[in-house]
């Protein structure tokens, strides 16, 4: 009987809508009011932090208390990926006023939500900054690339005082809930609204297309480096066959600030970033990369695209393959940023999970550019970073 690998399906899976409560509207009509939480514990040892990294949350919109106003809930939602990978619902954070006339406040703030978060995470943003340009300093030959990325999507909270009260369909939010609370960020989104951003917002923010590319992702641990994996980017040939273009380290992350925005259909997360190009691999260490590369098949009936014969997805003892992605990304420039859509399809081996997902998102790339400047000004990059989250804010949380 021939092998069959144990991700294959009989059926594609369709793409799953996010978990967007239709009830949370875009209003933004009440006082502003930010609380944070910090830290930089490693929250996952499949995600790679720096050693120093800002881990922060903001709650955007709260009451002139600087509390969470009693229409806003947690409650439990289906999200399948997170359910099979962690055996429990997820939490959302929902907004119970249907229409805009009936939460209307009145507004004594005289800053925008945007300059507000700009003040409040450029200086984070620098100070991160330059602890990355002296890691970039040390790495010799092997290329260092910063980034730092806008993401939409939904915070998403779960952890043990959920167990407690998952039988609570709305749970009436307090901060000692949700310090204990773990936290992560669904990119998936609704195709309608993927439709309503490039057909519609595309268009009036200034930014041209630019390029789209067809990738598979192949991730593989590495006994030499057991903390951080190396990604195989690959285009596929006439003939069916992987080509290997690039290889890198998993992404770093340096400083996170994920928004709950309370009055709008999405949240966002602020990312610096690095990954590190690996440009001076030994003959033995490129072979055994490419032989594991060669001997994949590409399949769409099985998620991620790709499979491996048996006996095949590991390479001279060093190398083993943990996870593939099959990634579609269309990519918009502006003199400013770079504005992403992707559509991916992947697979997990560690944990035997599939997910597809749909996602947006901005490479803030002139912010970075006047960071590394000699003698750049603190207020022109926090006059970058305001403009850019108005942006954001305005046109794609909505």
């Amino acid at each position: 009987m021939a092998y069959i690998p144990p991700h294959k399906r009989q059926s594609k899976d369709v793409i799953r809508a996010s978990p967007i409560p239709d009830t949370l509207q875009p209003q933004f009509q009440g006082n502003l009011n930010l609380r944070a939480s910090t830290s930089n514990k490693n929250k996952s040892g499949k995600i790679v932090y720096a050693d120093h990294t800002i881990y922060k949350w903001i709650a955007l919109g709260l009451d002139v208390d600087g509390q969470f106003p009693p229409y806003i809930h947690l409650e439990p939602i289906s999200f399948e990926y997170i359910e099979r990978k962690h055996g429990e619902k997820p939490l959302v954070l929902v907004n119970s006023i249907i229409t805009e006339e009936g939460c209307k406040l009145e507004r004594n703030c005289s800053k925008s939500p945007w300059e507000i978060i700009a003040e409040n995470v450029h200086q984070e943003l620098v100070s991160s900054f330059e602890i990355l340009r002296k890691e970039i300093d040390d790495q010799g030959s092997e290329k260092v690339k910063p980034a730092l990325v806008a993401r939409l999507g939904k915070v998403l909270f779960r952890g043990n005082p959920y167990m407690r009260l998952q039988s609570v369909n709305k749970i009436q939010v307090e901060e000692t809930i949700l310090r204990q609370l773990n936290r992560s960020l669904s990119t998936n989104i609704p195709s309608s609204y993927m439709e309503n951003i490039i057909d519609g917002v595309v268009p009036t923010i200034g930014v041209d297309f630019e390029e789209e590319k067809d990738v598979y992702i192949v991730k593989l641990s590495d006994n030499t480096r057991p903390d951080a994996p190396v990604l195989c980017k690959c285009i596929v040939l006439e003939n069916k066959k992987l080509c290997l273009y690039k290889v890198e380290l998993n992404q770093v992350r340096h400083l996170v600030i994920d928004v709950s925005c309370l009055d709008k259909n999405l949240d966002l997360r602020l990312m610096l970033c690095s990954r590190r190009i690996l440009t001076d691999l030994t003959d033995y260490e490129m072979n055994s990369l490419r032989d594991l590369i060669n001997s994949a098949v590409v399949d769409s009936d099985i998620k991620g695209g790709l499979r491996w014969p048996l006996r095949k997805a590991f390479s001279g003892g060093r190398y083993s393959v943990i996870g593939v992605w099959h990634t579609i990304t269309k990519a918009y420039r502006s003199s400013s940023f770079r504005l992403k859509t992707r559509d991916g399809d992947g697979y997990n081996f560690m944990t035997g999970t599939g997910e597809t997902t749909r996602e947006i998102y901005l490479k803030l790339n002139r912010i970075v550019s006047e960071i590394q400047e000699p003698g750049s000004e603190s207020d022109s990059i926090s006059k970058m970073l305001e403009d850019s989250l108005m942006l954001i804010g305005d046109k794609l949380l909505c």
